[in-house]
């Protein structure tokens, strides 16, 4: 991997553009205006990518990163508007997070693993086997309260040669694995039909995770929530939402407690109780979306797109 190109920006600086013809939020609950306002639009800041996913704010940059899959690249939006190219020729990555020490950590569906961009542009392997065997494709990954990385390993990398390489699965299952920077080790947390999204709740004692099985003749189409018990292993899940329509791609949660998760009419937000608040409506499929540095935007990736979301003050 390459980190920013000298011939590498994508848009020049600007304001956003208009969305036509997208229905306004949905409130079903009134707690949902607490943070979408009735009036709020959705903006289009940049829609020259090929498949949009995995986006986080990256504050030592002070820019939005997200995954140009299918497109082999990493982008940056920056705040005066322009968007560049964060890392070329990427081996299909797809989520990102940021972790303690404020580097990127990346999801590579090519080449099977967890890896590193700092700040000023060096890339490391961070983790790429279980018990000597590689992932199948690492999707996406949240970085816990103590530092270990957890992140999902569904299929979608092997079965889709736009997206990752065709191959056999080494491993034979579909895991939530947690990942200790400090010892290395990698533990097997989980199995479901076909992990993907997850995070935590604001106390840590929650982690969500969807399984998006439906999307490979199953029926998972859920977000599941585990109880984090204090030696770090996991509790017996409850299903927390079922979505519809889609499935619940990618997600986030607030200072609230409340999951915004993709699906396949938009944002659908939840309250922790799993009562559904409300909706954002994008025009095509949703697949992830995360927030501004003051929580005061919510940034959207869907298809070619990346769109935003001015939200209320607290």
């Amino acid at each position: 991997m390459s980190a920013e190109p000298a011939s590498n920006l994508l848009r020049q600086p600007g304001p956003p553009e208009p969305v036509p013809d997208v229905d306004p939020p949905k409130a079903f609950d009134p707690r949902f205006t607490e943070a979408v306002p009735p009036q709020a639009c959705l903006v289009s800041l940049y829609d020259q990518a090929v498949f949009s996913e995995g986006p986080v704010w990256w504050p030592a940059r002070g820019i939005l990163v997200w995954s140009d899959i299918e497109g082999r690249r990493v982008l940056g939006w920056h705040p005066d508007g322009c968007v560049r190219v964060v890392i070329d020729a990427a081996p299909f990555i797809n989520g990102n997070t940021v972790d303690q020490n404020g580097d990127l950590i990346h999801c590579e569906h090519g080449n099977r693993r967890l890896s590193r961009t700092t700040p000023d542009g060096r890339s490391s392997v961070v983790v790429e086997a279980f018990e000597g065997r590689r992932f199948n494709a690492p999707n996406d990954v949240a970085c816990a309260a103590d530092g270990a990385l957890w992140f999902t390993d569904p299929v979608y990398g092997l079965r889709l040669p736009r997206q990752g390489a065709l191959a056999e699965s080494d491993l034979r299952h579909y895991s939530v694995y947690r990942f200790d920077p400090i010892t290395g080790s990698v533990r097997r947390m989980a199995d479901l039909g076909q992990p993907n999204g997850l995070a935590f709740s604001p106390d840590g004692r929650t982690l969500y995770v969807s399984d998006t099985s439906r999307t490979e003749g199953g029926d998972g189409h859920t977000i599941l929530a585990f109880p984090v018990r204090n030696d770090a292993g996991l509790g017996e899940p409850r299903v927390f939402a079922e979505i519809e329509p889609g499935v619940p791609d990618g997600f986030r949660v607030d200072h609230r407690g409340w999951i915004w998760t993709s699906s396949g009419s938009g944002v659908q937000v939840f309250s922790p109780d799993g009562d559904r608040l409300g909706l954002i409506p994008t025009p095509q499929t949703c697949s992830n979306c995360c927030f501004g540095p003051d929580k005061r935007r919510l940034f959207i990736t869907s298809g070619q797109h990346l769109y935003a979301l001015d939200l209320a003050s607290d």
